[in-house]
């Protein structure tokens, strides 16, 4: 099957694990943009792109290029992109659109940085979209035209499921569908070892672990039972006494890391 093209040309300031998801995506659901320019200062970051997705283009010496695509994807951290918004607004197309992957920097002070540029979106992308399998909320400025947004919105819908949402709620879904998966995959594949160490083969242990995640997910969320009954299915719990110490982390980690990503 020929790639579905998308016809606006996309730049990445930062070649990173945001970047790699994203292209993940669009290669998995055949839909690559016209041109994908990627500028990052680190050599190694852009060769390990450039064995994965050929077709790019790598950039270690400036973000200009990049700044000057139609879609311009900032996937640094906080900090990096208050940097970097005074070296390249110059560069930036008046027709464009910046789209912004961090929490904290709202898109009112987005427009500060690059010096008044207000055609700007903030995306929380989660890992699953790597395989177009994602969840990732969007935001819009007030200034980006509805034919900008249907773009973004198409575009994006290549990596699974893309919601508009109220910009205030981004970083909550920074908690909820971003770094959800570290707080499950570190016990999946602690799981996935032990059924093999059970005698499980690894195919038999993937394929009990699918079903039941799929289906604990349907009984927590289609069942119509509530909490206690859930809980109540399974009568025997061999890490019961350990439960409040998951809880208490639950309830004092995140919150504390929320209160730095909180936009000020």
């Amino acid at each position: 099957m020929c790639p579905e093209m998308v016809t606006k040309s996309i730049g990445f300031i930062g070649g990173g694990r945001a970047a790699r998801i994203l292209l993940g995506g669009w290669a998995k659901s055949k839909s690559w943009p016209r041109e994908i320019v990627v500028s990052d200062p680190d050599e190694r970051v852009l060769g390990q792109l450039r064995e994965s997705y050929p077709q790019i283009v790598a950039v270690p010496d400036g973000n200009e290029r990049a700044t000057s695509q139609d879609i311009v994807f900032l996937a640094l951290h906080p900090p990096a992109i208050a940097r970097v918004g005074a070296e390249v607004k110059a560069a930036i197309k008046p027709d464009a659109t910046i789209v912004s992957l961090a929490p904290k920097l709202t898109i009112a002070r987005l427009t500060e940085l690059f010096g008044g540029f207000a055609r700007i979106a903030r995306l929380i992308p989660n890992a699953p979209s790597i395989l177009a399998a994602g969840f990732n909320p969007i935001a819009f400025g007030a200034h980006l035209p509805a034919a900008e947004r249907e773009v973004l919105s198409e575009l994006l819908g290549k990596l699974g499921e893309c919601h508009v949402v109220a910009e205030e709620k981004l970083e909550a879904y920074a908690f909820t569908t971003a770094m959800s998966p570290t707080y499950f995959w570190p016990q999946l594949y602690e799981l996935q070892s032990l059924a093999e160490s059970f005698g499980l083969s690894a195919k038999e242990a993937r394929e009990g672990i699918w079903h039941t995640m799929c289906g604990l997910l349907a009984t927590m969320y289609s069942s119509g039972f509530d909490r206690a009954a859930v809980e109540d299915l399974i009568p025997v719990k061999p890490l019961a006494e350990l439960e409040p110490s998951f809880r208490a982390a639950y309830r004092t980690r995140p919150p504390a890391l929320m209160e730095k990503i909180r936009p000020n």
